[in-house]
């Protein structure tokens, strides 16, 4: 694997690098089993809905690196550990919120608690930023006119589950 100086994030798939203070790219080298397309469809479908999904900003290519680059903003996760419990419920009450409203426009994050097997923070695709609570990386995340109502029901049955689980975190750690 290459090494990025101004690497912040690798994923399974993928490495996310620093381009500014207010830019990142999530970086397709190769067969990286996810289309650059479609996350940046993702994305901007949920940039239409509401802010809580980190926000698409343009795709590129970096010919040093050889890579297509799908360019977001640059969130600076904060410790939420360092905030009263009841700032907290107002955020996570406002998140799910936001959340909701995503998927009665028909978006799915599918991804809000990370599989046992793959390392990293069970919830790190949840970030507290000075904005409040937002969502990163829509990878697997899925649009109900693409996917049909069963199985986008079926998605949002194990999301609502995640969620809980993640109340259970955010305000009990």
């Amino acid at each position: 694997m290459m090494k990025y100086h101004n690497r912040l994030s690798a994923g399974a798939n993928n490495i996310v690098i620093a381009l500014s203070e207010t830019e990142v790219a999530k970086l397709f080298v190769g067969d990286t089993r996810s289309d650059i397309g479609s996350e940046a469809g993702k994305m901007r479908f949920a940039n239409n809905v509401n802010a809580l999904m980190v926000k698409f900003i343009r795709l590129d290519f970096n010919e040093d690196l050889g890579a297509e680059m799908l360019v977001m903003e640059r969130l600076k996760p904060i410790d939420f550990r360092a905030y009263e419990l009841s700032i907290r419920e107002l955020w996570l009450d406002l998140f799910e919120d936001e959340l909701r409203e995503l998927h009665r426009a028909g978006f799915v994050h599918r991804d809000l608690r990370r599989p046992s097997g793959i390392g990293g923070l069970a919830f790190d695709n949840i970030l507290l930023t000075d904005n409040g609570l937002r969502l990163i990386d829509v990878g697997i995340s899925a649009i109900s006119e693409q996917v049909g109502s069963k199985i986008f029901e079926k998605y949002l049955e194990t999301e609502e589950n995640e969620m809980v689980q993640f109340r259970e975190f955010f305000l009990n750690r």
